[in-house]
């Protein structure tokens, strides 16, 4: 826990699902939160509810600009920036053929682009202190493609290649990739081919993991010692045919 005491981390997609539960278990471990989405309402009012450790400022993760003035109003409110937390992400899931090309073209700007724009942000105070710590979280459909995930998949094989990367080039700079199977969140609520919506929403019925279970592995990557690096981590829930 003293690894996160006063730590400011950023955490994007923070207005509901996983990032809203991050920011609550963070800012419950003592952490200072800058949380970021586009609904600006929701951020005001869980802002408002964690307290003084916490801020809030409207973030489009697909806005090179706007991802640069959400650091750099973490820094006039807290001071240096110690995490980023990528959590912003869309799920239109649909099969090829139904060529949703728009929704094709905003999973790789949310979940891609966001993404950089994230680092791109960070990086540079990362490297000029030589310490810091971006946790990208992808998604079991990082590692398998099930029919109607071609393109969601392929964006978060993406991450994963991203984090990779990073982890690579910058020794100094931790990098962790966390990857939730089907969690309570919003994200199946931008489906809207109607056979990819039944199906979904069965796979869904079968249990699902609390955006808390993703938190606290967030809270778990960020918490351990300068000098270790959890690298991936692939939450699941017990049900076995979850995946």
């Amino acid at each position: 826990m003293s690894n996160i005491l006063n730590k400011v981390v950023l955490i994007s997609g923070a207005s509901s699902g996983i990032g809203e539960a991050t920011a609550r278990e963070l800012a419950h471990a003592g952490a200072k939160v800058m949380i970021g989405a586009r609904r600006t309402g929701r951020l005001e009012a869980l802002a408002a509810d964690l307290g003084e450790n916490a801020a809030w400022a409207r973030l489009d993760v697909t806005d090179r600009a706007s991802f640069a003035e959400f650091v750099a109003a973490a820094e006039r409110r807290f001071g240096q920036v110690d995490v980023l937390v990528n959590n912003a992400g869309v799920m239109p899931l649909s099969p090829l053929s139904a060529l949703l090309t728009d929704q094709w073209d905003q999973m790789i700007d949310v979940n891609i682009r966001g993404v950089l724009n994230g680092i791109a942000a960070v990086l540079p105070r990362f490297t000029a202190r030589g310490d810091g710590h971006v946790i990208n979280v992808a998604s079991t459909a990082a590692y398998r493609v099930f029919p109607t995930s071609a393109v969601y998949s392929a964006t978060k094989y993406a991450v994963r290649a991203i984090t990779d990367g990073l982890r690579m080039e910058h020794t100094s700079i931790r990098a962790t990739t966390i990857s939730p199977a089907a969690t309570e969140s919003e994200l199946a609520h931008t489906i809207t081919d109607p056979s990819t919506q039944q199906v979904i929403a069965d796979f869904r019925a079968a249990g699902m993991l609390p955006a808390s279970a993703i938190a606290q592995a967030i809270r778990y990557a960020i918490s351990q010692p300068a000098d270790v690096d959890v690298s991936e981590m692939i939450v699941r829930p017990t049900i076995s045919n979850m995946s």
